[in-house]
């Protein structure tokens, strides 16, 4: 192993951070792009100083006409590191980027939970946090979106539960393309990355390098720090929230089946305002059909001073809340 700057880049972060102790059973996801194949090769050189037990994943998509060479590639990579590997392939037409997703963590949490892993890691690095924020800004995100790819998570509801960890959170898309040269990685080019119908294509290709020209040529980096700051605040906030819920919103079972939900609405005006829209997000979320949206939760929240049997319009799935005195009832029509 010739040890380089990104080994020791990220023999020190994991020591700060304890990400991956030592003796893990850690499950690594490679697609073969360039991310993937530096953390692989990054990890399985460190290996001997943690004692790790490192395998592989690979996802095939069935995109591409070449995805079952790229598998196969992959294979061939894991054969050549000696750690063992899994394939999973789709077995129907994925149709969007949200779909292939979440069918990818689907099977990567069936793989690592089958074969006794604690750990699955990603290749995701800065550029991808950065252009992650960038995407979540446009699409109109509160902070939770701005604070998005965390360092871990869990990857399923499970218990015990299976961590997501990604250690190239501070390593740029350049750096990992370092890594794959002057280790001689070969990297599998996946044509559907120049698809410009994939949003996330059109902002790394386009609208990133036209922030970096003319706005800020650090415009990653500081994007990346900004999920990072966000990331924290989110945490501490959602805490706050979660035990204001408990003393503000209750719910009750109807006769017609449906629950019926109140909240006090004299002690959730007393509470900061950021507090007040978790709360009732987190309320909408349970209750109604769909995601609810920022015009939803402001709805709810005009309520809190409104005058007695003041209602709000319908929300998705026929719900309607209205004052009752000291509480806002949120019930179907």
């Amino acid at each position: 192993m010739t040890w380089s700057l990104a080994h020791a880049k990220l023999h020190i972060l994991l020591r700060a951070r304890v990400l991956l102790p030592k003796n893990s059973r850690i499950l690594m996801a490679v697609s073969g792009g360039q991310d993937s194949l530096c953390l692989a090769q990054l990890l399985v050189d460190l290996c001997s100083k943690w004692q790790w037990s490192l395998a592989l994943v690979h996802c095939d998509h069935r995109w591409r006409v070449d995805s079952a060479d790229n598998a196969a590639h992959v294979l061939n990579l894991a054969e050549r590191w000696g750690v063992p590997a899994w394939l999973e392939v789709a077995d129907q037409t994925l149709e969007s980027e949200a779909m292939a997703r979440h069918w990818r963590y689907a099977r990567l949490a069936v793989v690592a939970r089958a074969q006794g892993y604690d750990y699955l890691v990603t290749g995701h690095t800065e550029s991808d946090r950065a252009e992650t924020v960038l995407y979540n800004l446009i699409r109109g995100t509160g902070t939770d979106g701005i604070g998005t790819l965390p360092w871990v998570r869990s990857l399923d509801s499970l218990s015990p539960p299976i961590r997501l960890v990604r250690p190239l959170l501070t390593f740029s898309r350049q750096e990992t393309a370092d890594v794959c040269k002057q280790q001689q990685l070969p990297i599998w080019e996946d044509s559907s990355n120049q698809n410009l119908n994939f949003r996330r294509n059109r902002v790394r290709q386009e609208l990133l390098p036209y922030l970096r020209e003319h706005f800020n040529p650090q415009t990653e980096r500081a994007l990346a720090q900004l999920a990072e700051i966000a990331a924290a605040e989110t945490a501490y906030l959602s805490e706050q929230a979660a035990a204001l819920y408990t003393q503000t919103v209750s719910a009750e079972q109807q006769a017609t089946a449906h629950k019926a939900w109140e909240i006090k609405r004299v002690l959730l005006n007393k509470a900061p305002l950021a507090l007040q829209r978790r709360v009732i997000r987190q309320l909408l979320q349970t209750a109604i059909a769909s995601p609810p949206n920022f015009f939803h939760i402001e709805k709810m929240i005009e309520l809190l001073a409104a005058p007695n049997g003041t209602m709000s319009d319908p929300y998705p799935g026929n719900w309607i809340a209205q004052v009752c005195g000291s509480v806002i009832r949120l019930s179907k029509l």
